[in-house]
């Protein structure tokens, strides 16, 4: 078979599940949260968090899971971000960052000056670059690559929630989640669990812990500086 047509055939399961989802979506929505996700295919972005219904998450995939653009010579908050936060009443955005990934490593490499990329993915390297420079700076430096990635993947997830918090067109009614996805046994729980990192800003875990106790299992962070 071919890739396609296996796409096509989960579509075809896809459509008996959702079947009877749509009716009070045809006019409009209003998701109870976005997320902002490394598209990476080994993180299922809205299946991490359990959401198999249309409507309830509105989702952002880009490598490296950035929630920033450049506008008129301006870097300002994506549009693809801002659109539900804006226009649907969502009161939630997560940043959801992963293990691995490539897209820091990837800038990590050309803050050292050792990457060739096509324009395109030039283009993203240079948007996370200016946020991660100075976090590769505080890297402790008998750290081996992977693990330097790992703290480098918390600091991009920080970084994409201070553009959020920095923003004029982010209300501060809306909860700011930091969060890191771990399929490589980073963190000790489960591979797949989702670790939160950072909420409104608030990067100290017992901090968070304290006063948000409904999570305080899920707090978990791999680097604090």
């Amino acid at each position: 078979m071919s890739t396609l047509a296996s796409l096509l055939a989960g579509n075809r399961e896809h459509t008996k599940r959702v079947a009877g989802s749509f009716g009070h979506l045809q006019e409009g929505q209003q998701p109870d949260a976005v997320t902002v996700c490394c598209s990476d295919s080994r993180v299922l972005q809205a299946d991490a968090f359990g959401t198999d219904q249309p409507g309830e998450v509105f989702t952002v995939g880009n490598i490296g899971n950035r929630v920033v653009q450049v506008h008129d010579g301006a870097t300002v908050v994506s549009g693809d971000v801002l659109y539900p936060l804006v226009h649907t009443d969502t009161k939630t955005a997560v940043v959801l960052g992963h293990t691995g990934c490539g897209a820091v490593t990837a800038t990590y490499d050309a803050l050292a000056g050792d990457v060739s990329e096509p324009p395109g993915i030039e283009h993203c390297i240079d948007l996370l670059a200016p946020r991660l420079e100075a976090g590769v700076e505080r890297l402790p430096h008998d750290l081996d690559r992977a693990a330097a990635i790992d703290r480098l993947v918390e600091y991009n997830v920080d970084a994409q929630i201070s553009a959020l918090s920095d923003s004029p067109h982010v209300s501060e009614d809306v909860t700011l989640a930091g969060c890191v996805y771990d399929f490589q046994d980073r963190y000790g729980g489960d591979r797949g669990e989702v670790h939160v990192i950072n909420v409104d800003g608030e990067r100290n875990s017992e901090t968070i812990r304290e006063t948000h106790p409904e999570i305080a299992s899920r707090v978990n962070r791999y680097w604090d500086y």
